[in-house]
């Protein structure tokens, strides 16, 4: 029997993607007053619940040059990288100025217009569209709050699970000191009110992420601390146990996605 999380393609639709009989909606990611924040390079913006509560978001962070935990998370990317959820294009831009095979994705044209003019590769999907190199991806990359990108963690676990190798490598940034397992509909605006259209979204603490790993079959590998930013390195089941790790030279040449 299927497994009732895996994404399943569906009809497209005026304003977003149908997977297992959810929409997902690119317009809140995709309009102002987002869009007018990355073009300035500049906030405040904030995801504001239902509730009232804000939450920020580092726009000035995201449109500079990766920082030192940035790096710190580079450094560890094993084979062709997908930046899922890439923003602006600062780690996509890092990795490429380091001659690495890297490819963002981002339901926002004013985000890839970004990646590009950094001299990234960028395409505008989201990650339950099919995708270039689905199953041969060596690293993927959920930084800057995206294991919260559709407000289900299981079905976007599963679902990187399919884009990345065997064994492949899974780095996620979680919220900081916190056993957080929340999912709510928030909306993006900024600090006149102007807001976007809601959506479904995720924050996970460390433990949660681990929680929802473990059961969807992904092993912990690492986590670290660095610049206030905590983060989580997964790796999904390998078929066979008496391949070569996904770090060694023979992956990192023969099996990224191309």
């Amino acid at each position: 029997m299927a497994d009732p999380h895996a994404p399943r393609p569906g009809a497209a639709t005026g304003t977003g993607r149908r997977w297992s009989g959810a929409l997902v909606d690119d317009r809140p990611w995709s309009a102002d007053p987002y869009t007018a924040a990355l073009r300035t390079g500049q906030g405040p913006l904030f995801l504001r619940r239902a509730d009232g509560w804000l939450l920020p978001l580092e726009v000035e962070r995201w449109c500079a040059d990766a920082d030192m935990a940035d790096l710190e998370v580079l450094r560890r990317c094993e084979g062709a990288v997908l930046d899922v959820g890439c923003g602006p294009g600062r780690l996509v831009a890092a990795l490429g100025g380091r001659g690495r095979r890297v490819l963002g994705i981002d339901v926002s044209e004013a985000a890839v217009a970004c990646t590009v003019r950094l001299g990234g590769q960028a395409l505008r999907r989201s990650v339950f569209d099919p995708l270039p190199g689905e199953g041969r991806w060596g690293t993927a990359l959920l930084i800057d709050g995206n294991i919260g990108i559709g407000g289900d963690p299981r079905a976007l676990l599963d679902r990187m699970a399919q884009l990345l190798l065997p064994g492949g490598l899974l780095i996620a940034e979680t919220v900081p000191d916190l056993d957080l397992d929340e999912r709510v509909q928030v909306h993006v605006t900024d600090a006149r009110g102007a807001a976007g259209t809601p959506f479904p979204w995720a924050r996970l603490g460390t433990p949660a992420l681990l929680r929802h790993a473990g059961g969807a079959g992904w092993r912990s590998v690492d986590q670290w601390a660095a610049g206030g930013r905590c983060f989580v390195a997964l790796r999904s089941r390998s078929t066979n146990s008496s391949a070569e790790p996904p770090n060694s030279a023979a992956v990192s040449s023969s099996q990224r996605a191309r």
